[in-house]
């Protein structure tokens, strides 16, 4: 996605996304308030916070996954100092040509003689609904039944790259060490299966931007972002029917 068409942001409503997509919403407790350029923003704000302007919200179902892994971006927190990415890197033994996160810019004019720059963290968004995992032919791409981490087995990818193309956010790319895609699990391998609590690029990160977690435990951090009053999270591309488990907000 370019991330100067942000400045093109034009409510649209919600009211007609597919039923399946506005239930899996609310089972994270959140509410679609708008779509925006033409679906690629969702803009979600908190159950709670919607009740008050328009009435009692079904209730929220179980969730899918325990622990039910989601990350939340406080994205006018990054500073583009790309410690992140040098984590991920040094952590997962990303090669010089790959990338597991990204960091898009824009700058944008807000007065005279004035600019502003903004930075937006990409990485896979472990969609609830991935096409990645719909396409492959292999079952190399799937979605693992406990965490829900969208996952890669190297053996049984042929290179097709048909993954890649059916990705709403870039975040795959070809290894050719191993000769099979490769894209952000979260650090299942390299950090969560060995106790630690954080993703690389959460534990480098100086400002705080990503904060990570298990979106079905009312105490963490990523559920109280989510669901704290007078807040609006939005995701990227909706408009696939992907239903990523990566959150943005503005702190």
């Amino acid at each position: 996605m370019n991330i100067k068409e942000l400045e093109k942001l034009k409510n649209e409503g919600a009211e007609h996304l597919p039923l399946l997509e506005r239930r899996t919403f609310l089972r994270a407790g959140l509410a679609i308030t708008g779509l925006f350029m033409g679906g690629t923003i969702l803009s979600l704000t908190s159950v709670r916070n919607a009740e008050s302007a328009i009435g009692a919200m079904p209730k929220s179902e179980k969730y899918p996954y325990k622990p039910h892994y989601s990350m939340v971006m406080r994205q006018n927190h990054c500073i583009d100092c790309q410690l992140c990415m040098e984590a991920c890197v040094k952590t997962n033994h990303v090669p010089s040509y790959g990338y597991r996160t990204i960091i898009l810019e824009r700058t944008r004019n807000i007065g005279p003689g004035k600019q502003e720059t903004i930075f937006m963290p990409v990485l896979c968004n472990q969609c609830n609904e991935p096409p990645c995992v719909r396409v492959c032919p292999t079952v190399a791409t799937y979605k693992d039944k406990t965490t829900g981490i969208v996952m890669m087995e190297n053996k049984k990818c042929i290179g097709c790259k048909t993954c890649m193309a059916a990705c709403p956010y870039n975040a795959r790319y070809f290894n050719e060490e191993v000769r099979a895609v490769d894209k952000c699990n979260f650090c299942i391998d390299t950090r969560l299966s060995k106790g630690m609590k954080d993703t690389a690029c959460v534990e480098a990160c100086p400002a705080k931007v990503r904060i990570f977690g298990d979106l079905s435990d009312p105490n963490s951090e990523v559920y109280k972002l989510v669901h704290q009053p007078e807040t609006t999270v939005w995701v990227l591309r909706p408009e696939t029917g992907a239903l990523p488990n990566v959150f943005y907000m503005n702190a």
